[in-house]
């Protein structure tokens, strides 16, 4: 049996410290430990963006990253993400554009396209397809998903104050 290690880390906006197996994943922590299943297991070895979190701010694969690499850092699974509010548009859009099938790559989707949105308000079909081309959709042809994207930069854009843009 792996021996076990504290850790402090936030997930969610809530600290908190658990004793975690030297050799468990960040994905496995997050569905089996805290519950938070929207973090999807798909490959295990980091292609198929399923697995896709934020960690300080920054989207990772959670099936690579070891919980005990976490130590210290702040995780933002889907789960919050949509608790807070901040993708409730895209997560519409999403819908309306028929980008969520199946639904398997839907979690890592959503995660990716917020971090697009975030760093670029407006990125361009092409900047689209490059940052979610790391996260596999068997279902959608990738079509919608970019709709979908593109719709919630652009209503964003809309509604942005006249002297921020």
């Amino acid at each position: 049996m792996d021996p076990t290690f504290p850790i402090t880390l936030t997930v969610n906006g809530t600290e908190m410290v658990r004793e975690v197996p030297v050799r468990q994943t960040l994905a496995d922590f997050l569905r089996q430990t805290l519950g938070l299943t929207a973090t999807h297991v798909g490959c295990e070895h980091g292609v198929c963006g399923a697995c896709t979190v934020r960690i300080d701010g920054r989207i990772a694969r959670a099936c690579l990253t070891f919980a005990i690499q976490c130590d210290g850092a702040a995780i933002e699974t889907l789960e919050g993400m949509a608790e807070s509010g901040k993708i409730a548009d895209l997560q519409q859009a999403f819908h309306r554009r028929n980008a969520l099938q199946c639904g398997f790559c839907t979690s890592g989707m959503l995660v990716t396209a917020a971090q697009l949105l975030e760093e670029n308000p407006r990125p361009s079909r092409e900047e689209i397809r490059e940052i979610i081309s790391g996260n596999y959709c068997r279902c959608t042809g990738y079509h919608a998903i970019v709709d979908a994207v593109e719709e919630t930069a652009e209503a964003r854009a809309k509604s942005e104050p006249e002297g921020a843009r």
